[in-house]
């Protein structure tokens, strides 16, 4: 399970025109779910996310987390993060999750996300077209694979 956060001032998700979800403060979650993912994944990701240290103290250093900070999150499946580029110049998504599997996941990690503390989660359409926007903060970007976590 790949995930790319983004702290952010605010974020929203738009699908056929009508705004579905948005956030103030707090991540925006792009989820990526891979074939071969468990509710493992889901759980181990869920509690990194909640508690990375990536939000500004008093003094300016990232110190606090999404918890400390009461921060929102929104979360937004993102098969297209399982793609796999090293051959040609398509990618193909054959490492991606089939989509039953990878709806149940995506569930069950905003559920988890919730259960570690979080308590405004917004949430986009699993196989829908979105279109997300976000005023990102810093930048603050970072990639997490729950694979790596798990080592």
């Amino acid at each position: 399970m790949k995930a790319v956060i983004q702290r952010v001032r605010s974020a929203s998700v738009t699908v056929e025109g009508e705004r579905i979800s948005e956030i103030g403060g707090g991540l925006l979650i792009l989820l990526g779910v891979a074939e071969g993912d468990t509710e493992r994944d889901a759980e181990v990701l869920a509690d990194k996310i909640a508690n990375l240290r990536i939000f500004s103290d008093s003094e300016g250093k990232m110190n606090l987390s999404l918890l400390t900070v009461g921060g929102a999150a929104l979360v937004v499946s993102q098969f297209t993060l399982c793609a796999n580029c090293s051959h040609g110049r398509r990618p193909d998504f054959f490492g991606a999750a089939k989509p039953a599997a990878a709806e149940e996941l995506y569930e069950y990690f905003c559920n988890r996300i919730k259960m570690c503390g979080v308590t405004e989660i917004g949430k986009g359409i699993f196989g829908a077209d979105m279109q997300v926007e976000l005023l990102n903060d810093g930048p603050v970007t970072i990639i997490i694979d729950s694979r790596e976590l798990k080592k």
